[in-house]
């Protein structure tokens, strides 16, 4: 074996010895795909400083009594797990809100974003939301 198999810091593919360009140990936790850090706050779990800032001025509106029914992490379904012979083919495609709530009785979603993270799968449920829901995600 090579110089890169004896330092553990490749890998054999096709009988060929190819290095890896960061090495990631065991127990080490690789950086988030958005360089965001999760933030744990009375049991719950944030994805973001950002969100859970955000978080904080709803609640804040709760309780002032402009917004009504906070709900984080609301679920969506945009199109339903398809079968055939009672075998699942095609899962379920849902869409999971930041935050959803009541403002001047009229139900809003919301999600907090960066540039960064708005995917090409993201576009596409956010389009189906409308679609499917009639409900236009407001970006925060």
């Amino acid at each position: 074996m090579g110089k890169a198999g004896s330092r553990g810091d490749g890998v054999r593919i096709y009988g060929r010895m190819v290095r890896y360009k960061q090495r990631i140990y065991p127990n080490e936790v690789s950086a988030n795909k958005y360089k965001n850090r999760k933030i744990q706050f009375e049991g719950m779990t944030f994805d973001s400083k950002k969100e859970f800032q955000r978080y904080q001025e709803l609640k804040a509106l709760e309780k002032a009594g402009v917004i009504t029914e906070l709900e984080r992490q609301a679920p969506f379904l945009l199109i339903p797990s398809q079968s055939e012979n009672g075998r699942v083919v095609e899962r379920a495609v849902r869409y999971i809100a930041d935050f959803a709530y009541y403002e001047n009785g009229q139900y809003v979603v919301e999600d907090v974003k960066s540039p960064a993270t708005r995917t090409d799968a993201y576009k596409i449920k956010r389009k189906l939301m409308l679609k499917v829901h009639g409900i236009r995600i407001k970006e925060v």
